[in-house]
């Protein structure tokens, strides 16, 4: 207990260590917040406000039958993807459109059609609207030549199928729908885990004679090797696990983040990725002889590199590498994370949770256990 608190005490008041393995990942999370995450809402208000398309109908041809389905047709979608502007005239329609007032005017006929003033996305959907209305409309009309004994039942089929609430139903696929940009929250996640290697750096440099006083004198005492280095990493987990909870709840409840993710999966993740981080950066100053300088600029590389191939720059890499080069994906720790909380997440598939908590849990004893025996074998002709 001893050793556990003048560690905890040490380690803390590490301005450094704590910039990089909260503050960093914390200011990362507002700009993400900023510039995704209101971007995307706000678009996503713009997708759900929908608002119906202004034309103007002109009647050319009343008596044909073709003219009258068209009519039929344009009645039938009225309120829901257009709205009919009433006009007296075809002259007072096409100054509408000039003025921009109306999008298109579609003209019943025999053979319909519509003219509009500019491109654009009311534009296409207008000019798609008259496209799939004629395609349906030529296919009726070959069956009806070809095969008239069918076309009553085709009518019949046309009319169920037209009401989607007698043909389609919800299915629950057990999972969730989520923003995509979501994936760059739970790749800060990740990344905030592995930034725990700027504190198992920061641990063995402090732990070796050769680099530093404060290794000297641990080095001298008569505590067992196994008890310093289990110690320190107890102490590490415990702060750098506390760091991520700190990050998670910041982006889940400051934020408003909807990250989906049930409590105790959470924590057994945020713990496993807490003693990943740990252990690489043990590992890094373990087996280094160089100065701390250059131990953290090595750490930089070595958690930056992970998670940007996790998508933490780029949301779309992971996804790139599983098809090129996945078995990049199965041995990166922070993709194995962010895989972890996206298979919580969005699918809530415990099987794929299992397999990547065991794996991290391979990589932490693979890793531990070369820190420890690079750190057992040193031994000084003099201190």
């Amino acid at each position: 207990m001893h050793l556990f608190k003048y560690r905890l005490l040490q380690t803390i008041r590490e301005k450094d260590l704590i910039f990089w393995s909260l503050l960093f990942p914390l200011i990362l999370g507002t700009f993400f917040y900023m510039s995704f995450w209101k971007m995307s809402n706000s678009m996503g208000e713009q997708e759900d406000s929908w608002e119906t398309i202004p034309v103007a109908v002109i009647e050319k041809d009343t008596t044909s039958q073709e003219a009258a389905y068209f009519s039929q047709f344009i009645d039938e979608i009225n309120g829901n993807v257009i709205e009919i502007k009433d006009y007296s005239s075809e002259e007072a329609a096409i100054t509408a459109l000039q003025n921009d007032e109306i999008t298109g005017v579609y003209y019943v006929d025999k053979e319909p059609s519509l003219s509009i003033a500019k491109s654009g996305i009311n534009q296409s959907i207008l000019n798609g609207m008259l496209d799939s209305y004629m395609k349906n409309a030529q296919i009726m009309m070959d069956i009806a030549t070809d095969h008239p004994e069918n076309i009553q039942k085709l009518m019949t089929e046309y009319s169920t199928m037209t009401d989607s609430g007698d043909y389609l139903s919800d299915v629950d696929l057990s999972g969730k729908t989520m923003n995509p940009m979501i994936a760059y929250f739970l790749a800060l996640i990740a990344y905030c885990c592995i930034s725990g290697a700027f504190m198992g750096v920061h641990a063995s440099f402090t732990s070796q004679a050769n680099l530093s006083a404060l290794g000297a004198r641990r080095s001298i005492t008569p505590t067992k090797k196994i008890v310093l280095v289990l110690t320190d990493l107890a102490v590490l987990v415990l702060i750098h696990f506390v760091n991520i909870m700190i990050l998670t709840l910041y982006v889940w409840k400051v934020l408003k983040i909807p990250l989906g993710i049930p409590i105790v999966p959470m924590l057994v993740t945020n713990l496993m990725g807490s003693i990943v981080g740990i252990s690489l950066g043990i590992i890094i100053g373990a087996t280094s002889k160089a100065g701390i300088g250059v131990k953290t600029g090595l750490t930089v590389l070595l958690t930056l590199l992970p998670a940007f191939l996790a998508g933490l720059m780029y949301g779309n890499m992971k996804n790139i590498i599983e098809l090129h080069a996945p078995i990049i994906n199965r041995i990166n720790p922070a993709a194995v994370l962010s895989d972890t909380y996206y298979a919580l997440g969005v699918f809530s598939d415990y099987g794929r949770y299992h397999r990547n908590i065991l794996t991290l849990l391979a990589m932490s004893v693979l890793l531990l256990s070369i820190a420890f025996f690079s750190l057992r074998r040193e031994r000084y002709d003099s201190i």
